[in-house]
């Protein structure tokens, strides 16, 4: 069968454009409650404005594809989380490698991040839980079973700033990287409403694989 010039040139550009897609690294981001419940520009009265936008735009700038949206209304954290496996699932199917995926979430959002890290149940993705675990939680929500490759970043003068070891540790999936990261801006559960380096350097870090955190 003869085949065109333009025809060639289509199959080549293609392929390109699918091999750029399957290099590309993918991030779910995940943001807090408050925002759930608030309008874009609210304030927190303690915290001031959850910053979303500018969180979005600094993960973008690092060369990272962003997948957010704003949830509308206390959304059910088991419920939204199976979505986003479906997403997952979705680019995973188009040819997306899972260790070029990584989902991000912040307070609420880290714990829907949990959720979605048992349900996916893939060793090869990638997750950062912010400000998202308290000691009671091995006994309040047992079902939640760590996999993947695992960041948790915490704030020592947080409420929730406490280690997640003991969750790896019940854990049955096998976790091939798992850091711990613990901050001290001494800004409490706020840190998380500011696209601060701190917190987000070691978060794109290990989107990119860097797993180190050189």
């Amino acid at each position: 069968m003869k085949i065109s010039v333009l025809t060639v040139v289509l199959l080549l550009l293609i392929g390109l454009v699918s091999t750029k897609k399957q290099d590309k690294r993918f991030l779910f981001f995940l943001h807090n409650r408050f925002l759930e419940v608030n309008q874009l520009e609210a304030k927190h009265p303690e915290f001031g404005r959850t910053e979303y936008n500018e969180i979005l735009a600094e993960f973008s700038n690092n060369g990272l594809e962003v997948i957010s949206e704003k949830r509308q209304g206390n959304v059910n954290a088991r419920q939204y989380a199976l979505e986003i496996v479906n997403q997952i699932d979705s680019l995973i199917a188009s040819g997306i490698s899972p260790k070029n995926i990584t989902v991000v979430g912040t307070s609420k959002g880290g714990y829907i991040a949990q959720y979605v890290s048992t349900f996916a149940n893939n060793p090869n993705l990638n997750f950062v839980f912010i400000a998202c675990f308290r000691d009671s939680d091995i006994q309040a929500i047992p079902e939640i079973n760590y996999c993947g490759n695992i960041l948790t970043i915490f704030e020592a003068s947080d409420t929730y700033g406490v280690s997640a070891l003991e969750r790896k540790e019940t854990s049955t999936c096998v976790i091939s990287n798992f850091k711990e990261i613990e901050l001290h801006t001494k800004m409490g559960h706020g840190f998380l409403f500011k696209p601060l380096k701190d917190w987000m350097l070691p978060t794109i870090q290990w989107a990119k694989g860097n797993y180190k955190l050189n």
